[in-house]
């Protein structure tokens, strides 16, 4: 496990990225697995790094695993990559922001939330 100002340094950047609530992120992963005939199982929506996210998120600082530590990383650098965060443009209306917000939703970070 990484030592505490490091771990301290991640859950902050953690979480600033992450934007949306656990609630918000669950209902969005079952949304987001449902189709016209089937709907998954609460604890099977959506992608494994999305439910891990959620499960983050429920957690206290001081119960986070090393698996935990690894996937905020994850999340936190493939954020960064897709959003400049301190300048972060109105996303257009076009299938590639919608595919591109949808893709970050899953991760917990929702482009259009301020």
């Amino acid at each position: 496990m990484a030592d505490a100002l490091e771990t301290e340094a991640l859950w902050e950047d953690f979480h600033r990225v992450v934007n949306m609530t656990s609630a918000e992120l669950a209902a969005w992963l079952k949304v987001r697995d449902a189709d016209e005939e089937t709907e998954p199982l609460p604890e099977e929506a959506g992608t494994p790094t999305g439910r891990h996210v959620l499960a983050i998120l429920q957690k206290r600082r001081t119960d986070l695993t090393d698996d935990d530590v690894r996937v905020m990383h994850k999340v936190v650098e493939t954020v960064g990559d897709l959003v400049d965060m301190e300048n972060e443009p109105e996303p257009e209306n076009t299938p590639e922001d919608t595919r591109r917000r949808h893709r970050l939703m899953t991760l917990g970070h929702d482009p259009l939330k301020p």
